[in-house]
């Protein structure tokens, strides 16, 4: 019998949402501009790209792997389509195509490399990071490109709701990912994988197959995140996502993914994201300088991780409860 992930327990939810209402309302205190609706309009339409990443990595550790190279793919990916469309005079259609197979190839080969050979995922998506990086500013040859209203209907907010297209194609995303990681063979799969690969190997399981296929579905909504970037800053910048990639982790980590694998959410996942985006939104709102903002970001993270090492034992006297 393939293992359950615990995934679905209330209480982790919950205290995700309690934090980020304490935090809301700790910012709303503080700052006479935080708690407005443009300041929850801007906040929204700047998550889609961390949300989709977000989802990719919950996978990617799921089964007990690393990704380090997704905000270099989403560079390379907008990048190829901002250079199709203004240098090529490609259509957006035909450009998000080849942006997207782009981030699957990525994905797809940090997947292939890591299973087949063996080889620990925090080197080969490393050596990822750095090709895709090189390859957005080669095909830029290092300078944006600006695409303007020609992908500004992806990032700007619809009339009358205020929220992007971008951030509703995200919601779905979320949704899919987390229905096929609670409702499917697939979501079990990553959870046995995660768990104790030896054993889901015994068992029948191709491990390698399924853990190269995580790879590309990371790769691929990098790929997505490039869209979602493209048009909220409607050009391609090949430095964009320099960093994202450890957001995205310290979101899905703070949503209580387990980084030894065979544990998650996508959608505490999500909640991650919103706490992350609501505590850098509400500190530079403060003043809090960059340097600063950095400081508690990445101690909030050393506070999730520690916090992670008591989750089990206390939903294991939850559950007796």
């Amino acid at each position: 019998m393939l293992p359950r992930s615990d995934i679905r327990l209330p209480w982790n939810s919950l205290g995700l949402v309690v934090v980020l209402g304490l935090l809301v309302l700790l910012f709303s205190l503080q700052s006479d501009y935080f708690f407005t609706g443009a300041t929850f309009r801007t906040l929204a339409n700047q998550i889609p790209a961390l949300t989709v990443i977000a989802v990719g990595m919950t996978y990617v550790l799921l089964v007990a792997g690393i990704d380090l190279s997704v905000g270099s793919v989403m560079a390379l990916c907008a990048a190829l389509m901002g250079v199709l469309m203004v240098d090529g005079g490609w259509p957006l259609p035909a450009a998000l195509v080849a942006g997207l197979a782009a981030g699957l190839a990525c994905g797809l080969t940090n997947g292939v490399i890591s299973a087949h050979w063996r080889i620990p995922s925090f080197v080969v998506t490393l050596g990822m990071l750095e090709i895709a990086r090189g390859g957005a500013y080669l095909v830029t040859d290092s300078q944006t490109r600006y695409l303007g209203a020609a992908v500004g209907a992806i990032g700007d907010p619809l009339p009358g709701l205020g929220l992007s297209p971008a951030l509703l194609v995200a919601l779905v995303v979320v949704a899919v990912a987390q229905f096929l990681l609670l409702r499917t063979v697939f979501g079990r799969y990553l959870v046995a994988i995660g768990t104790n690969e030896e054993a889901a190997r015994l068992s029948g399981i191709n491990t390698g197959r399924w853990k190269a296929l995580v790879f590309a579905i990371a790769g691929l909504l990098a790929a997505l995140g490039g869209v979602f970037q493209l048009g909220y800053l409607q050009s391609a910048d090949p430095n964009a996502g320099i960093g994202l990639e450890l957001s995205a982790i310290a979101a899905v980590v703070i949503g209580g993914t387990s980084l030894s694998g065979g544990r998650g959410s996508v959608v505490n996942s999500f909640l991650g994201v919103l706490i992350i985006a609501v505590m850098q939104t509400g500190l530079a709102q403060l003043g809090v300088s960059e340097p600063g903002k950095r400081i508690i970001t990445g101690a909030v993270i050393i506070i999730a991780v520690l916090l992670d090492q008591y989750r089990e034992p206390l939903a294991a006297r939850l559950a007796r409860r």
